[in-house]
């Protein structure tokens, strides 16, 4: 493969905007390991402007080419982009949605699988549609007096509940309520977060992820990794990113074989059905009865020292170098 100038976007300006800064970190590392890459790191800020690490201010041009502020730097014509962005605007398809409008090639989900995933109203019927349990739930589009009559039934039915913003990532808008009392004041957080809000019932049960990801044309899923939690809480914000975080995790699941392969096989499935491209961290409940329950899809998961996804990688066998490699060699045949 000729020389290819690669464009690093991360940040964003959103919830999980530093996030996105450790994960380029992870990419910058891999890809200084590849021989015939020009990588060129940029951040994407609030307020949609761009700049490199040097501070430079920049933007993509629909010419496929990086044009700085300061006219005596000549502009960068871009070849491929990694856009490492969690959240907005990245993992919401809309950032895709640019790169497939202008042409040119990227790294991951495309703008329709993506908003597929984030949106959790849009991918729980995705679920349902493949065949794959999930967890039961209702749908509310406006905070009122009905929102509040549905979620207070849907609560005394179940007993416990989580309410979740539908359009937003790693448990940002995301609240369990157990009594009548905090139910209002949570749907009403929920809302300010997204014009859409997902009441499901709490599931009682071991939290399970699968790295699911393209390697040589051929999709691969892990074995399921466990995360741990601090006992009667979920994996908030905080508890998946902060230094002193009480979460454990562990590689591998300690579940039979036959649990572990229906996981794998219900991940290939969503991966192969929602069209996902290169990789996703698919989460998973499984209760005390064994019953497997698919919970979401991340179209762009962590890379941080702390995440799962390229700890299941290696665990698996694949080196990431290689896998980044091949997914990007392919699209630029």
């Amino acid at each position: 493969m000729s020389q290819t100038n690669l464009l690093l976007l991360c940040g964003g300006g959103g919830d999980e905007h530093a996030i996105s800064l450790l994960s380029a970190n992870f990419f910058e590392t891999s890809l200084a390991d590849i021989a015939g890459f020009n990588v060129l790191r940029v951040e994407l800020d609030a307020d949609g402007h761009y700049h490199t690490k040097d501070g430079d201010i920049c933007e993509l041009t629909n010419r496929k080419q990086i044009r700085f502020e300061d006219e005596s730097k000549r502009p960068w014509p871009v070849d491929y982009v990694i856009p490492c962005i969690h959240g907005y605007p990245g993992e919401t398809g809309d950032i895709q949605s640019y790169f497939e409008l202008i042409n040119l090639p990227y790294f991951g989900c495309d703008s329709e699988a993506s908003r597929n995933c984030f949106n959790k109203v849009t991918a729980k019927m995705w679920f349902s549609a493949l065949g794959i349990p999930n967890t039961p739930y209702i749908f509310l589009n406006e905070f009122n007096d009905d929102a509040i009559t549905q979620t207070e039934q849907a609560l005394e039915t179940w007993g416990s509940v989580f309410i979740k913003a539908a359009s937003q990532g790693s448990s940002v808008g995301c609240y369990r309520v157990d009594s009548k009392e905090a139910l209002a004041s949570s749907l009403k957080e929920a809302f300010s977060y997204s014009p859409y809000v997902v009441v499901e019932k709490t599931i009682h049960a071991r939290e399970l992820e699968v790295a699911a990801y393209e390697l040589d044309g051929e999709i691969v899923a892990t074995k399921p990794g466990e995360i741990i939690c601090a006992s009667n809480t979920f994996y908030t914000f905080d508890e998946k990113y902060a230094a002193d975080s009480q979460a454990e995790t562990k590689v591998e699941a300690d579940i039979s074989d036959e649990l572990s392969q229906q996981i794998r096989e219900y991940a290939v499935r969503v991966f192969k059905g929602m069209k996902l491209s290169h990789l996703s961290r698919i989460d998973f409940f499984l209760t005390d009865e064994n019953e497997i329950l698919l919970n979401e899809i991340n179209t762009f998961p962590g890379l941080t020292p702390i995440s799962m996804f390229p700890k299941m990688l290696q665990n698996h066998g694949d080196d990431f170098t290689e896998y980044l490699y091949s997914n990007i060699k392919l699209q630029l045949i």
